[in-house]
């Protein structure tokens, strides 16, 4: 308000101070948008996402021609495996507990570890560039010996880690740490599977169980950008192409209410077993494992590979191409493909080599569907090996809504929608009686506690000792003998 004895503002005068201030809040609109900081910080976060979908898309390039190699090898003699799988077993143990270590097991729990702890060391310890490289090549060093791994939970890790380098104060602050590892995560299942919105999901469900999530740009953007780079060098593609599967609704709930159950019960129980392994077997075996891990692994392998030579082959690898052929009805799963999957996943995963059991898992339950089928109907009908997946998949990680989009994405059904969510959720609830702690969660705090207690017991050591005490004998003698 002008004071009193101010002289009356002249007409024209109005449209100038008007036009000032429009242009005024139009450069504080405006500024933002154009400052390089702002957009350097942009074009950061945008590169980190494009190389962690570059790393996964070769990741599974490399995958295919590892397995390739692999079965032309098996072809040439099955019995090279007696020889190839105990020796790679041991070699990836080997090397990734000696110059790699951080690399061992899925991705995932090392990924969930990294977003629970504020301490930059002990991120730096799960989350590297160089981890990451490492977990590329250790993977495919497992898939060419025939481990029953995937490369999912790996990718993981490798884009949780390309997206983590963008941490701290080198480039200024883009976004916490915890957001860049929970962006990363999405983006590697997003590259992995071509699937954008379980990426979304998995970040949600997997990620931030034990904390709110957010859902920033950064989150959006480096999905987003991880499925463009996938999309623009893959093409569109289905992970299993398109099943012609359905499931009417509710004459259907039967089947849906039998598949979770079944399911809910053996990935609970598998999902227990994995928890109790990763702590320590029993007995002398566990003994063993300990003292000897790369021996150990050796044996591991060639239990694969005589599992292997039983089955003709169909054990080796993620168990894809198998489950692919059943859904699409150019071949079927035998009775006991269920049973040997779960055995040589497990083999992997107690010998410590780096990979997943993301896709082995779906191959599980393509096989308990396969199972199921002679009870239900004439053949193998894709729908009961998709529910089948999904069942399994959402009991072993006690995630059900990521189970059912990945699932839903990987077949380009969207006719399976509410059979496969309803199938999900009672997974989910009967997996959680059997086994009540989620399995990457569990494993995640185990490696987070032993990675704290090593960084205690380092830091004892390189603590400066006490200087010397320099009281005399005399000194220290009780008041009644002074």
């Amino acid at each position: 308000m002008p004071p009193p004895d101010a002289p009356p503002e002249q007409p024209h005068n109005i449209p100038h101070r008007a036009f000032k201030h429009i242009a005024r809040g139009s450069r504080r609109y405006a500024l933002p948008w154009l400052s390089i900081r702002r957009w350097r910080k942009r074009l950061l976060l945008v590169g980190a996402a494009l190389l962690a979908g570059i790393i996964a898309i070769g990741f599974a390039i490399g995958a295919e021609l590892a397995i390739g190699y692999h079965q032309s090898l098996m072809h040439v003699s099955p019995w090279l495996t007696l020889l190839i799988a105990p020796a790679g077993f041991a070699a990836m143990a080997w090397v990734s507990s000696r110059f790699f270590p951080g690399t061992e097991g899925s991705g995932i729990p090392q990924a969930i570890a990294a977003s629970l702890t504020d301490d930059g060391q002990l991120r730096r310890q799960f989350l590297s560039f160089k981890i990451a490289i490492a977990k590329v090549f250790l993977t495919l060093g497992g898939l060419l010996s025939g481990a029953s791994i995937g490369r999912e939970g790996p990718s993981v890790q490798v884009g949780a880690s390309a997206m983590h380098m963008l941490a701290g104060k080198r480039f200024g602050r883009i976004a916490s740490s915890r957001d860049l590892i929970i962006a990363g995560s999405g983006a590697g299942i997003a590259a992995a599977f071509n699937t954008p919105l379980g990426g979304i999901m998995f970040a949600i469900e997997e990620i931030c169980r034990h904390h709110p999530f957010r859902a920033n740009s950064t989150t959006l953007i480096a999905v987003i950008f991880a499925g463009l780079m996938s999309l623009a060098v893959l093409g569109n593609y289905t992970y299993f192409g398109q099943t012609p599967a359905s499931v009417s609704w509710p004459d259907g709930a039967w089947l849906v209410l039998l598949c979770g159950v079944l399911g809910g019960l053996l990935g609970g129980g598998f999902s227990r077993l994995l928890i109790a392994s990763s702590r320590q077997l029993p007995g002398r075996i566990g003994e063993f494992s300990v003292s000897r891990p790369v021996a150990f692994a050796a044996g591991c392998g060639l239990a694969t590979a005589l599992i292997g030579l039983a089955t003709g082959g169909l054990t080796y690898g993620t168990g894809y191409a198998e489950s692919k052929a059943a859904l699409e009805g150019t071949a079927q799963l035998p009775a006991y493909f269920m049973i040997a999957k779960l055995a040589v996943i497990w083999l992997a995963f107690v010998a410590r080599i780096p990979g997943g059991i993301f896709a082995p898992a779906l191959a599980v339950g393509a096989g308990l569907g396969a199972d199921l089928a002679p009870f239900i109907g004439d053949g193998q009908d894709p729908a009961i090996l998709v529910l089948g997946m999904v069942a399994f998949l959402a009991a072993m990680t006690q995630a059900p809504i990521t189970s059912l989009v990945i699932v839903m994405e990987m077949t380009a059904n969207h006719e399976m929608l509410l059979p496969l969510m309803a199938t999900a959720v009672v997974a989910n609830a009967v997996s959680k009686s059997v086994c009540p702690l989620p399995i990457y969660h569990t494993i995640a705090h185990s490696l987070l506690r032993n990675a704290e207690h090593k960084a205690s017991r380092h830091h004892a050591r390189t603590k400066p000792a006490a200087p010397h005490d320099t009281t005399s004998p005399q000194d220290t003698k009780p008041a009644t003998e002074q």
